[in-house]
Order: structure tokens, then C-alpha cells, then sequence
């Protein structure tokens, strides 16, 4: 919590000779102003030296003359600061501020022991006291309310800042801190989209809407601002966002393309959004292939995504349409550029070899998967189809007992490896072994049909 500094001018020390004149004489009026003074200037001397006791003590002598004399309770909350008895720190100050409320300085001092004593909620009503003497106070407010969990009234006040004194980090931070909880984000989108009202070539406030779209996943909404943005600002790069979809939707690929390009390049843009931009990109190229190069390039900005292997993703949109070299080809990237062990990838990848009869492909990929995971059957059933294609029944025959031992409740899984285990046995000769399996083959698909 930010604090401001501020230097203490020493003040000026006046009798009420009105009040002492009705009272006294004035030879008493001067021995008392004499011994005012010397004891106020006693307790500055004690508490120069860290003699904060004398200091209080001297100080006391001073209200037993002037019990109305703000100054002294100034100076007696100082000493009981400085020596940790903040309550009557506080009450000094705050019988200081009771008798003159025009001087900030006293207001300071009750903000200074609420602030040290961690006391969030009295500091709040003093600092609004501190606003009318300097607005700089609401940034302490702003932190003031964020450790009281006071999000909404935090919220709105750093809007306000943001809005007449300009955009900090600190602010900026608190707001991030708000926003996570999704009960705020209507109250920042309403405030984001006034803002742009009033000033629409402020770029900031484009990317905040966006960025906050794209969070709660409205991305129909985030590629409107998008659009918004081009029309206020062409050069912004969140504007090209826009553009590529216009662009994709005249047909005009190469501006599509640079568009997309300049926007998967910057680090401003949203991943959310980067992502449905390629997947646009991906089904124009299928339906105009001859951007398949710019959509490989495309692809490349993404190999170091940690969150979503793109590859993969591209190679289940082959996979779907059973285009199996372009699937193979993106799958085959995806281990690459990822993690190479990759279980569902690489069972994608088995599928897709034996799609296009890779059978020797299917065979070497699915015994190094073995190794690695010596438990998981679906690498066992790919071995023993591949051996069987290859003629290597008995190896099949092998692996594939194997791999029953490590099947549990998954009866299509199970019926495949019955049908496997039948050609493993057919091309080794032995007939009953062969009925037997293809026999259960059937059995177990007609309970499944049940």
C-alpha cells in the first residue's frame, strides 16, 4: 500500500490572549506563555533524542495551560506514535483534528496509526477525510479497498483513475486481481464499452474488451470489438484480427493471409483467438488447397504452444475427413513438436497406418509404444494386426495374448482382439483355436448389440 511522504513545518505557536486577558493579569498571562513555551520546546529537544516519556511529559504540562491547543495534541500523537502506543496516538491526533479539522496534517497522523496498526477499515473513513484536502489520496483508497475485499467499490474507483489520471501498473494489477471473479466482468465490460464510446482511438480499451470476450469464451462477440477496432484504428495489429476475417469472406486470400501472418506473429493477440483464426484458415484450405504451404506456416507459429498441440488438432481434422496423408503428416508433427509419447496421438497415428496399409509402420510404432507403456492393450492389438498383415502370425499370436491380460472392460476392444487372435491361429493352422476365437468375436458383438 503505497503511502505519501510529507514534510512537517514546524508551527507557529500562539496564545489566545483574549481568553488569558479575561482571566489573568498580564504579568500571569506572560509567565504562562514563558512556560508554554519552554515546555514545548523542552518536549521537541526530548523528542529530538528519542526521550519520547519526557517528551509526553513535557508536552502535558503544555495542555495543563492550553488545553485546547491542537498543536500540542499534534505533537503529543507523534511522540505516542513513535513510542508504539497507538491508541493514544490516535486520540491525540484525533482530538488535534476535533478542535482545528482544517489541517490536513492532523488527518495525516489518524491515517498514519491506522495504517500501521493494520486497521483497513478505520484508515478508509480517514482517508476520505484526506480527499478533500488532495485527491492523491484515492490511490491509497484503491489499495485500501482491495485489502478489505471491497472489489466493486475498488473496481469503480480504478476506473475512475484510470479515466482522469491515466492507466498504472499497480492499478492494472488490481484489476486483474477483481476480474477473476466473474461476478465483476459486467461491470468492466459495460465500463470498457462506454470508454470506447467516448474515446474511440484509445487502443487499450479495445484489447481489454477483447482479451475479456475471449476469457469467457464469446469469441463471436470479441471478433465485433475486432471489428469495431479496425474501423477506429487500420494499423492496430488486434484490427488485422477483423480485416482477415472480411478478407476470408471476399475471397481474397493473400490479404487474408498477410492479415493472418501479422496477427499470429504479436504477442498482444489472445491465443483463444489465434486459434480460431487458423481453424478459419483450415477449412478455407481445404476448400482451396493450393494455400496449403501458408497454412504449414501457419501452423509452424504454434509448435511451441504448451496448452494445445495445434498439429494434432489439424491432423483429427484429416482424420475426420479421411484424408490419411495429411492426417499422418500432422500427427507425425504433433509427436514431434510435442511430447513424443503421446498416447492418444500415437493411437491416432496407428489408426491412420493402417488406414493407408502401413502395416510395417504400424508394427515398429506400436512395439516401441509397448515399451514405453507395457500396460495400455490398444498398443498390443495394433502389433499383433500389423504381424498378422505381415504374416507374422506367430509373433502376433504372442503379443496379442499379452495384451489380454491387460484388458479390462472394454468389450469392443475385446472383440477386435478375438478377431485378431482367430487370424493369428488361421495362418498358423490351427483350426479350433481359430473357431474358438472368431466364435467369441461373435458372441461378444452380439451382447454388445443387446
Amino acid at each position: 500500500m503505497k503511502k505519501f511522504s510529507f514534510l512537517f513545518i514546524l508551527f507557529v505557536l500562539q496564545c489566545n490572549s483574549t481568553l488569558l486577558m479575561a482571566q489573568t493579569e498580564p504579568e500571569e498571562i506572560k509567565q504562562d506563555a514563558d512556560q508554554f513555551e519552554d515546555s514545548f520546546y523542552e518536549s521537541l529537544l526530548q523528542k529530538g533524542i528519542e526521550n519520547y516519556d519526557k517528551a509526553i511529559v513535557s508536552l502535558d504540562k503544555c495542555l495543563k495551560l492550553q488545553p485546547n491547543n491542537a498543536t500540542v495534541y499534534f505533537e503529543l500523537g507523534k511522540n505516542y506514535s513513535a513510542s508504539k502506543d497507538y491508541k493514544n496516538a490516535y486520540s491525540s491526533f484525533e482530538r488535534a483534528t476535533q478542535i482545528d479539522p482544517t489541517n490536513a496534517w492532523f488527518w495525516v497522523g489518524m491515517y498514519d496509526v491506522s495504517y500501521e496498526t493494520k486497521n483497513f477499515s478505520q484508515a478508509i473513513v480517514v482517508i476520505n477525510k484526506l480527499i478533500t484536502f488532495d485527491t492523491k489520496y484515492k490511490e491509497d483508497l484503491t489499495s485500501l479497498y482491495m485489502a478489505t475485499n471491497q472489489f466493486d467499490k475498488a473496481l469503480n474507483l480504478i476506473n475512475e483513475l484510470n479515466a482522469t489520471s491515466g492507466k498504472t501498473e499497480r492499478r492494472e494489477l488490481y484489476k486483474i486481481r477483481i476480474l477473476s471473479e466473474g461476478k465483476y466482468q459486467n461491470t468492466e465490460i459495460s465500463n470498457l464499452i462506454t470508454q470506447i464510446d467516448k474515446d474511440p482511438k484509445e487502443e487499450s480499451n479495445y484489447i481489454a474488451l477483447i482479451n475479456l470476450y475471449s476469457r469467457n469464451n464469446e469469441e463471436e462477440k470479441a471478433f465485433e470489438i475486432a471489428k469495431k477496432l479496425a474501423e477506429a484504428i487500420p494499423t492496430s495489429e488486434w484490427a488485422q484480427v477483423s480485416l482477415f476475417k472480411n478478407y476470408l469472406e471476399n475471397n481474397e486470400a493473400q490479404k487474408a493471409i498477410n492479415a493472418m501472418n501479422i496477427s499470429l506473429a504479436s504477442a498482444k493477440i489472445d491465443s483463444k483467438i489465434k486459434h480460431r483464426m487458423l481453424n478459419e484458415f483450415l477449412i478455407f484450405t481445404d476448400k482451396n488447397p493450393q494455400y496449403s504451404a501458408d497454412l504449414e506456416k501457419a501452423i509452424a507459429y504454434f509448435d511451441a504452444d504448451k496448452e494445445v498441440n495445434v498439429a494434432k488438432e489439424v491432423g483429427k481434422f484429416y482424420h475426420n475427413k479421411k484424408q490419411w496423408d495429411k492426417a499422418i503428416k500432422f500427427y507425425e508433427r504433433a509427436l514431434k513438436n510435442g511430447d513424443f509419447e503421446d498416447i492418444e496421438t500415437n493411437l491416432l497415428l496407428l489408426q491412420v497406418y493402417t488406414e493407408v496399409k502401413q502395416f510395417e509402420l504400424v508394427g515398429k510404432k506400436a512395439m516401441t509404444m509397448i515399451e514405453s507403456f507395457p500396460s495400455q492393450p490398444q498398443f498390443y492389438y495394433y502389433s499383433g494386426l500389423a504381424n498378422n498383415q505381415l504374416k507374422q502370425f506367430k509373433k502376433a499370436k504372442d503379443i496379442l495374448e499379452m495384451g489380454l491380460d491387460y484388458l479390462v472392460d472394454d468389450k469392443t476392444m475385446e472383440i477386435n482382439f478375438n478377431i485378431q487372435l482367430g487370424e493369428a491361429y488361421n495362418g498358423l493352422g490351427d483350426d479350433k483355436k481359430k473357431e474358438m476365437y472368431f466364435s467369441k468375436a461373435n458372441q461378444l458383438l452380439k451382447e454388445k448389440k443387446q
